[in-house]
């Protein structure tokens, strides 16, 4: 690719010096734009331990940047990329805090090539947050999920983008061994079956306490959007409702509480 060759701004021994370089243009876009990290089909994972996690998981680099003062933990994710054939840039303290979408950068960072890791042959756990854009919030939600056993995760449209910097950085991890999908209602319907999946939308007031649902079933958990709560088609595929009871009043609970909440039912449900 163009980009990956030199451009200026670049010293004597390769260290690269200016924001102006054609790299660190690319990754800024990268970090700021949806649209440039889809049809690139990459994500950026910064900081040494979700550098090193993407290594340990065998996910291909394309490039990694990393600055002179990276620690010896850090420097050993670079030297593992660089073996597997992953184009490495050393970069001036203020280049690096120009790529970094974080306040106290680690002095590594690494675009990534995106896949999708494949659907288990029998799942009977998925969960879908609907309209939750928050990243924080998804991302939070992505790690719980992950942590209680989900087997696959349906980022429906009006989601936000779970490849977003700040979802990965929330994931802590997440997004290397769960499937997470971003699919069209047509598409998730299809997956979960007619009949085959009880698809619980979690709904202020409506339905049953979580507590008194039976979750051993195969089933597909809805969560709503911070803003607005599901939207239609999350209302149309649902086939149950289930509430958290608030007897301590308010409107509704976060969004990612609610998600963990409900899904440590399941966990307790299955493994009691």
């Amino acid at each position: 690719m163009e980009i990956f060759k030199r451009g200026k701004g670049v010293g004597e021994k390769g260290l690269i010096t200016s924001v102006h370089n054609p790299k660190i243009q690319w990754v800024r876009a990268l970090q700021s734009r949806s649209k440039a990290r889809l049809d690139e089909q990459v994500f950026v994972v910064e900081g040494v331990r979700l550098c090193e996690e993407a290594l340990q998981a065998g996910w291909k680099a394309q490039i990694v940047f990393y600055t002179e003062d990276l620690n010896a933990r850090g420097q050993a994710v670079v030297d593992s990329y660089h073996s597997r054939a992953a184009l490495i840039e050393i970069v001036s303290p203020h280049v690096f805090h120009a790529i970094s979408d974080t306040e106290t950068p680690q002095g590594i960072l690494a675009v990534i090539e995106r896949r999708t890791l494949a659907l288990p042959e029998v799942f009977d756990f998925v969960f879908i947050p609907d309209g939750v854009r928050d990243p924080g919030n998804l991302g939070t939600i992505l790690r719980t999920a992950g942590a209680a056993g989900v087997q696959a995760v349906f980022i429906p449209p009006g989601t936000g983008d779970p490849f977003s910097p700040k979802v990965v950085r929330a994931g802590m991890g997440v997004h290397f061994y769960l499937p997470i999908l971003i699919l069209p209602w047509k598409e998730i319907r299809s997956h979960l079956g007619k009949d085959a999946f009880h698809v619980y939308l979690a709904a202020a007031g409506e339905g049953q306490p979580y507590f008194l649902t039976d979750f051993r079933v195969p089933l597909a958990l809805i969560v709503g959007g911070e803003a607005h709560g599901a939207g239609g088609q999350a209302r149309q595929l649902a086939n149950r409702r289930v509430f958290i009871p608030m007897p301590g009043g308010g409107e509704s609970l976060n969004v990612a509480a609610a998600a963990a909440i409900l899904l440590y039912e399941v966990v307790r449900q299955r493994t009691g």
